[in-house]
């Protein structure tokens, strides 16, 4: 009988042991701010985010500057990807609204038209946007 408590205790504790770890998802769908401007920016953005391993999506808004991934967190995190985006001079918002800024470096290796902090260059995109849709 002793024997019989002990093996249930066993299966028990294995149980409630393997309940309480985080299980990482196989298709986890993520997203967050990242700063640009354009469309090379969004080139720029979404393929640093897809050389990341494991991501397998990856579309970036340049309007809302939301960028949608799905990942395999089994094998990367959020934090590589933004990482990779920072390297190719991105700035991003991490998930406690916290802004991580590009190296100096980085942001200089960007094209000169998406030269997101500076206002001129934002000023003469949101106009080239106002003449596209007076065109249509």
């Amino acid at each position: 009988m002793k024997k019989i408590v002990f093996i249930l205790s066993l299966f028990l504790v294995g149980f409630s042991a393997q309940s309480q770890e985080v299980k990482k998802k196989k298709n986890a769908k993520i997203a967050f701010q990242v700063d640009g401007i354009c469309g090379m920016c969004k080139k720029r953005i979404e393929t640093a985010a897809l050389k990341t391993k494991g991501v397998k999506f990856a579309i970036w808004n340049v309007k809302s500057h939301q960028l949608n991934l799905i990942l395999d967190e089994r094998k990367t995190d959020v934090v590589a990807i933004q990482k990779n985006i920072l390297a190719v001079g991105h700035d991003v918002m991490s998930f406690d609204d916290k802004k991580l800024e590009a190296t100096s470096e980085a942001y200089s290796s960007v094209h000169p038209c998406c030269k997101y902090r500076d206002e001129e260059i934002i000023l003469d995109h949101e106009g080239e946007l106002k003449k596209q849709k007076k065109k249509n």
